[in-house]
C-alpha cells in the first residue's frame, strides 16, 4: 500500500544525480571539513550578486511601508517589470516585443512547466538532445507528455537525420540549450535556422505547431566572443525561456520568464493559457523581490563574471590536460563535459570521490561516458583538485589492468 502516487515513486528512483551528488557533498564536508572536499557537481554561481542588485535590495528595503509592497499582482507580474524586460529583449532578440509577448515566471524552470502544461494534449513527445538537462524529462512528464531524447554527433551538435527520424505525429516541441548544459557547446545561426526548417516541415505534416524552445540561462556566457544567435526571428513557433539566476548572481531568487514569437497566430490565447498556467499550477505570480532586482539589473554589464568563468575554464581544461582526461573545451556556461577513460563515468566518479573531487555521470545527462564537472566554484577549489584528478586517472588505470 504505497503512500504516494507511482510516478513519484518512480521519479523519486530515477532521481536528480545532479541533486544527489550535491547532497553527498554536504555529507563530506561535515565529515572532513568544506575546505578539504572539492565540488563540481551543482551549477549554483558563486560569485556575489553585481553592486547593482545590491543597491537595489537595499533600496527596496527601504520602500516596505508603502501598501502591499509586497503583495499579489497580476498573474504575469507587474506591468512596469514587463515592460522593461520587453525593451531589453527587443534588442537582444532583433525583434519587437512588448508584454503581450511575455510572462514572467518562477524561475526558468516555472516558465517550462507553465509552458508545457498550456501546449501538451496526454501523451504528446517533446525531443531534447543529448546530452541534456536532467530535469526536462520531469518537466514533460508532470503535464503528461513523453520525453524523447535525440544524438547528436560526436561534437555533440545535432543529428539533423536522427531529429527528422524522430518526429512522429505526436510531436509537440524540440528543447534546445544553448550555451549547453552540461556541454558548454553553443548553436550557430546556421545550425538553428536548419532546425527550424525541420519543425517548420513537421508542423506543416502535423497540421499544428511543433515548438522550438531555447532555454537560455547561459546567454551571457559565451567565451572567445562566440556569438549567441537570437531564436525569435529565425522560426514562427519559437519560444524563449530563461532566467536570470546565473546572469545576475540570484538562483534563489526565482526569477525567470518565457518570450514566444510575435509571429504565433493567437499569441494571445497561448500566452493567455501560460498566464493561467502560471496561476492554476500554483506559482500564482512571479517573486515581487525578484521583479525588483532583474529591472534594477537589466542592461548591466556582465563582462566581470565573463572574465572570471573563462579564466577558470582555462584552469580546469590544464588540470585535464595533466590528467590525461579527454574533454570538448566549452563555448560556453560553466561546465565541462569530459570524457571518462575507458568510458567508465561510474569508476571515474567513484575514484574522484575517494580524493574528495565531486562530478556528476553523464548518466544524469542521459549520456553515459562522460562526466560533468562545474567551475563556478572559487579558483583556489579548482586549482586544489590538480593532483586528485592526476590520482584518480592513475588509479583508473591500475583498476583496468587488473
Amino acid at each position: 500500500m504505497s503512500v504516494v502516487a507511482q510516478m513519484m515513486k518512480e521519479s523519486i528512483e530515477q532521481g536528480s544525480l545532479i541533486r544527489q551528488m550535491f547532497d553527498l557533498g554536504l555529507k563530506l564536508k561535515q565529515k572532513y571539513g568544506a575546505e578539504n572536499v572539492m565540488d563540481f557537481s551543482l551549477g549554483n554561481p558563486d560569485l556575489p550578486p553585481p553592486p547593482v542588485v545590491q543597491q537595489a535590495m537595499a533600496d527596496l528595503a527601504k520602500n516596505l511601508n508603502r501598501p502591499a509592497s509586497l503583495g499579489y499582482m497580476q498573474n504575469a507580474g507587474y506591468a512596469w517589470a514587463l515592460d522593461a524586460l520587453a525593451e531589453e529583449l527587443t534588442k537582444e532578440q532583433n525583434v519587437p516585443l512588448t508584454r503581450a509577448e511575455l510572462m514572467l515566471s518562477c524561475g526558468a524552470a516555472g516558465a517550462m512547466n507553465v509552458f508545457f502544461h498550456s501546449v501538451l494534449e496526454p501523451e504528446d513527445e517533446v525531443l531534447a538532445f543529448t546530452p541534456f538537462f536532467g530535469e526536462y524529462k520531469f518537466y514533460v512528464r508532470n503535464h503528461g507528455g513523453i520525453f524523447k531524447t535525440v544524438p547528436t554527433h560526436e561534437d555533440f551538435m545535432p543529428d539533423f537525420a536522427a531529429l527528422e527520424k524522430a518526429i512522429t505525429p505526436k510531436t509537440r516541441a524540440l528543447i534546445i540549450n544553448s550555451p549547453n548544459n552540461p556541454t558548454g557547446v553553443i548553436y550557430s545561426e546556421e545550425v538553428i535556422k536548419k532546425l527550424a526548417a525541420i519543425l517548420e516541415r513537421a508542423s506543416q505534416t502535423n497540421k499544428r505547431p511543433v515548438y522550438l524552445i531555447s532555454d537560455e540561462p547561459y546567454r551571457y556566457l559565451a567565451y572567445e566572443k562566440s556569438v549567441v544567435p537570437a531564436v525569435l526571428p529565425l522560426y514562427k513557433y519559437a519560444v524563449v525561456i530563461s532566467s536570470f539566476s546565473k546572469k545576475f548572481g540570484i538562483a534563489g531568487e526565482r526569477i525567470g520568464y518565457l518570450a514566444v514569437s510575435p509571429q504565433i497566430e493567437d499569441k494571445e490565447l497561448l500566452l493567455g493559457a501560460c498566464i493561467m498556467s502560471n496561476r492554476i499550477l500554483g506559482f500564482v505570480n512571479p517573486p515581487v523581490v525578484g521583479q525588483y532586482l532583474m529591472k534594477a539589473a537589466l542592461g548591466s554589464s556582465t563582462e566581470y563574471a565573463l572574465n572570471i568563468y573563462a579564466k577558470r575554464r582555462e584552469v580546469f581544461c590544464d588540470i585535464l590536460d595533466k590528467a590525461g582526461i579527454e574533454y570538448q573545451k566549452p563555448m560556453g556556461a560553466f561546465y565541462i563535459f569530459p570524457k571518462a577513460p575507458y568510458g567508465d563515468d561510474d569508476l571515474l566518479i567513484k575514484c574522484l570521490q575517494e580524493e574528495k573531487i565531486l562530478g556528476v555521470s553523464g548518466k544524469g545527462f542521459g549520456l553515459a561516458g562522460y562526466i560533468r564537472l562545474c567551475y563556478a566554484v572559487e579558483d583556489s577549489v579548482i586549482e586544489k583538485s590538480r593532483e586528485g584528478f592526476k590520482r584518480a586517472v592513475e588509479k583508473m588505470h591500475s583498476l583496468k589492468k587488473v
